[in-house]
């Protein structure tokens, strides 16, 4: 089980508990930052074994953090809420041995839909990906 680094969490237990517990990014190695309604922070230690053919981060591996923080995001506020749509922008390399960090802040929230931006940076704190992400909201 994967644990929240930050110290400030503003979440319910039980909710809390589902976040820590979701297998693939375990399996990565994403770490949650920090999460609160609405915003996330995550972070994954890049391992050589996340390289392209060019000795680069893996561009899927960028995605996938962003969709972490999308996830941890939107689901933040207790209603389930699966990804409808995500577009990315890729600005800058990512280099192998770096820590990268996705935000994930919600911009627009209806009773069905959620609309978040996620940026990737690196550990310079250099713009390497931003995204939008669109969810559904469940059960509302």
């Amino acid at each position: 089980m994967r644990t929240l680094k930050a110290k400030n969490i503003h979440l319910p237990e039980d909710l809390k508990q589902k976040m820590l517990n979701d297998p693939f990014p375990e399996h990565l190695g994403v770490e949650i930052l920090e999460l609160r309604p609405g915003y996330s922070r995550v972070g994954l230690p890049v391992g050589a074994h996340m390289a392209n053919i060019h000795g680069i981060v893996h561009g899927g591996v960028i995605f996938t953090l962003a969709d972490v923080a999308l996830g941890t995001a939107s689901n933040s506020r207790g209603v389930p809420a699966v990804a409808i749509n995500m577009n990315i922008n890729y600005l800058k390399k990512g280099g192998l041995g770096d820590y990268l960090v996705a935000t994930g802040q919600e911009e627009n929230l209806t009773r069905r839909t959620g609309l978040y931006r996620i940026t990737v940076e690196n550990r310079q704190g250099e713009l390497l990906a931003v995204a939008h992400g669109l969810v559904y909201r469940q059960g509302r």
